[in-house]
């Protein structure tokens, strides 16, 4: 019998309020060490600025779980509920340029955009305190594959007051091929006033990613997109992520993150788009020296 191959996916989401800076962040996961049978988890982290830092809980599970939009965890004496319902949301997006690299061994990670801008429904409920969900901005998310990037960055943006129907939804990385680690490869896309755009593939994308900052520069089909992002260490969580076959990196997530963004279009004045608290800013690395407590619970 053939060996089973390592692997791990991810089913996520994330909302943020559009009148303050709270938002939620939930995954469903699996991981699977080769030849092993596969575990779930379901993580849960809660954003509230205004009231202090953010909340997390992950649960490991026997296997993941279908029903993960109205569900509940609990470990090391937290807990959360939640019962979302996704009302409405924009076509899907699929990160890579190419049909066939999402069959083929590399990248070795995959990925794509359920559903880019969402509006969610419902309540979460962090301990015995319950948050009204009404009609947050949000997304879904959907990631698999064998092994995570060497390094990357995640940038989805909604809510900006000056284009309430723009968002960017980014996934920026850094492979390991042979011994040697890449430059930044960008894919994603960004959509403003009703079309959607393309954004990296071969085209250069410059990166300066830091726990706590971001400043990018992409460059897409008809249109280039210059960001820079805040994300206050004290309401970023760090987690650890374990590869099926073995190391780990720590991940730094804060999605109350303010972004502000030029986009820039042929023949059309530049556009200037300020969010304060609807970016979600995620960090990938193997350094383990950024500052952040990391949460108590292992992976997988």
């Amino acid at each position: 019998m053939a060996r089973v191959a390592g692997r791990y996916e991810s089913r996520y989401l994330r909302a943020v309020d559009p009148e303050r800076p709270r938002g939620v962040w939930i995954r469903n996961t699996s991981h699977q060490r080769p030849g092993q049978a596969p575990t779930g988890a379901l993580w849960c982290t809660v954003w509230d600025a205004e009231a202090g830092p953010p909340y997390a809980v992950k649960q490991s599970l026997p296997a993941p779980r279908s029903d993960w939009l109205a569900a509940s965890a609990e470990a090391q004496g937290r807990s959360c509920a939640w019962e979302l319902r996704l009302e409405s949301g924009a076509p899907g997006l699929r990160h890579l340029p190419r049909k066939w690299m999402y069959s083929a061994p590399l990248p070795r990670t995959k990925l794509e955009t359920e559903v880019p801008d969402a509006r969610f429904s419902g309540w979460v409920q962090v301990g015995g305190a319950r948050i009204d969900v009404v009609e947050w901005r949000g997304m879904v998310g959907h990631n698999w594959g064998a092994e995570h990037a060497e390094r990357w960055v995640w940038l989805h943006a909604i809510a900006f007051p000056e284009s309430p129907d723009t968002w960017l939804d980014v996934a920026i990385g850094r492979a390991r091929v042979a011994g040697l680690t890449s430059p930044w490869i960008a894919n994603g896309a960004i959509e403003v006033d009703g079309v959607r755009h393309q954004l990296g593939g071969l085209r250069r994308a410059r990166v300066d990613a830091q726990p706590g900052s971001l400043a990018l520069a992409l460059q897409g089909h008809g249109v280039t997109v210059e960001a820079t992002v805040s994300a206050p260490l004290d309401q970023t969580v760090a987690f650890v992520y374990a590869d099926p076959t073995g190391g780990e990196h720590h991940v730094l997530n804060c999605s109350v993150a303010s972004v502000l963004m030029l986009v820039e279009r042929p023949g059309r004045p530049p556009l200037e788009l300020d969010t304060r608290h609807g970016g979600a800013y995620e960090l990938g690395m193997r350094e383990t020296a950024h500052g952040i407590a990391l949460e108590p619970f292992p992976d997988p």
